[in-house]
């Protein structure tokens, strides 16, 4: 018979510092069969369902819900995806399943539910005969997962670049290790660490130490060790205040060496513990840096603005950097910003048309006032476009399809800024092409993000600069007040001793 693989998804970003929630409404939600079509999709799921296609194995799809990443998730939301997911896991655990397969993020919050990843393994474990069903996944490689999640399940595989290009892979990986455990009859084990870590997500880049050395780090060790089947480095999302923020480690093993288990894991945290340092950024104010740098001729020079990282829950509507532009008279520059008051103010423009609107300032409370700006309607679209690169950072969330909804493009004299109704990560040049607009053609680009877009943009650009501006995605991470974080935690406790926790 053919295995039977019961699949799910569950995947949110939370930044427990925003205000507000964020409501079920917020999630798309695909069931049942209609997860199949995520087939070809460029999605983590479409990676296990393409290794599912590849081996022959029955998937009995259940719920995918997913909503980019924003502000805590309200409680019910939680109870929404479980009031789905229970009885048709129910259903097929009774029918009888071979194992599940778990597509997550693992840095999701709820009001009150602080470690959802894993108290959704725990109800999953308590379902009549799911307690000894081999549970495996994906998850982000800016998870904050608990020790209790790497307990309860045994093949949870990691991206292992950021950008995230690699998700697909890593989904695939995760799946061909399922495949592999249920022909041999031969389940892995899991060990997860937890170290008093906190990296603000520009350091988290697996181009740069010191993401880059512990991952290259722990393919050396996978390679010494053939039973060690993964190393999971785990970078954190600094944004959450809950127990389990932070970086952590997990390994994969096959066999019951556990103490060779827990001395990889201990050797790959003393390595990230000496790199700690590197994690530490110090990067000038928009206004500053345009005060000191000229356009390249080689190519668009980046203002990458971290505080309004969308990618890592921000409005993507703080204007700092607009600020910075307009203040320096800046040439020949590119923006987008989320702001749909500004798309419906623009709905009845013909291209020519000169309006003035209040853009920005509206989603965040450390951001100040919009920017009233005098602008020429150039045009309009609904905002669907296709990604140009399949293996972008925004597949990881969406997959290839990506709808911006209701979006417009305005210019001033030395700025070109396309409006977006529902806030996008600038991560596929796709964004701003499918609006008729060539961002190679531009001397400035400002980039709301901080690591997630170098996929897309470094090919392109001459220079590039990270820049401090006012919005809640700040670097400085002492600046958040933390309540629920576990303490002593580097580098808000600069005294902090290296002190791993395993499970």
């Amino acid at each position: 018979m053919k295995p039977r693989i019961l699949f799910a998804g569950f995947v949110h970003e939370t930044h427990t510092f925003l205000d507000g929630t964020t409501p079920w409404s917020n999630f798309t939600v695909t069931l049942d069969d209609e997860i199949m079509k995520k087939l070809g999709d460029g999605s983590p799921s479409d990676g296990f369902l393409q290794v599912a296609q590849d081996n022959d194995l029955e998937v009995v799809p259940t719920i995918d819900a997913r909503c980019l990443p924003c502000e805590t998730v309200e409680d019910q939301v939680f109870e929404n995806f479980w009031n789905e997911l229970e009885p048709r896991a129910t259903k097929a655990i009774a029918e009888g399943i071979d194992a599940i397969y778990l597509v997550l993020h693992g840095g999701m919050c709820t009001q009150t539910i602080r470690d959802p990843e894993g108290e959704l393994l725990s109800r999953i474990r308590a379902i009549p005969g799911a307690a000894e069903l081999p549970i495996f996944g994906v998850f982000d490689l800016h998870a904050n997962l608990s020790l209790r999640t790497f307990r309860l399940a045994q093949g949870l595989v990691s991206y292992r670049n950021n950008p995230h290009n690699d998700s697909r892979e890593a989904a695939m990986r995760a799946a061909q290790i399922m495949v592999d455990a249920l022909a041999e009859k031969r389940i892995p084990r899991t060990l997860g660490c937890q170290l008093p870590l906190l990296l603000p997500p520009p350091a988290t880049g697996t181009d740069d130490d010191p993401m880059k050395a512990l991952e290259s780090h722990a393919r050396e060790l996978e390679a010494q060790h053939p039973d060690i089947l993964v190393i999971n480095i785990v970078a954190g999302f600094a944004f959450a205040d809950s127990h389990d923020t932070g970086v952590s480690l997990n390994v994969i093993y096959r066999g019951n060496d556990d103490a060779l288990a827990k001395a990889v894991l201990t050797e790959v945290a003393d390595l990230a513990w000496s790199m700690k340092e590197k994690a530490e950024i110090d990067y000038p104010t928009a206004e500053e840096l345009l005060s000191q740098i000229k356009p390249d001729p080689k190519g668009p020079t980046l203002l990458v603005e971290p505080s309004d990282n969308i990618g890592g829950g921000a409005p993507g509507d703080c204007t700092g950097v607009l600020r910075a532009l307009l203040k320096h008279g800046t040439q020949n520059a590119l923006l987008a910003l989320a702001d749909p008051e500004a798309v419906a103010a623009l709905a009845d423009a013909k291209p020519g048309d000169v309006r003035t609107l209040e853009l920005g300032g509206k989603g965040s409370r450390l951001d100040p006032d919009p920017v009233t700006l005098e602008v020429t309607f150039v045009s309009r679209s609904d905002g669907k476009f296709t990604l140009v690169d399949r293996h972008s950072h925004l597949a990881s969330m969406e997959g290839v399809n990506i709808d911006m909804q209701n979006s417009a493009v305005v210019r001033t004299k030395n700025l070109t800024i396309l409006l977006n109704s529902r806030k996008t990560p600038p991560f596929d040049l796709g964004q701003y092409r499918s609006q008729g607009i060539e961002p190679k053609d531009f001397d400035f680009i400002g980039v709301k993000a901080a690591v997630g877009h170098r996929q897309g943009y470094d090919p392109i650009s001459a220079q590039s600069y990270w820049v401090d501006t006012p919005g809640p995605c700040r670097s400085e991470l002492t600046s958040f007040p933390w309540k629920e974080l576990r303490r002593p935690m580097y580098p808000l406790d600069p005294n902090t001793n290296p002190d791993y926790n395993f499970s």
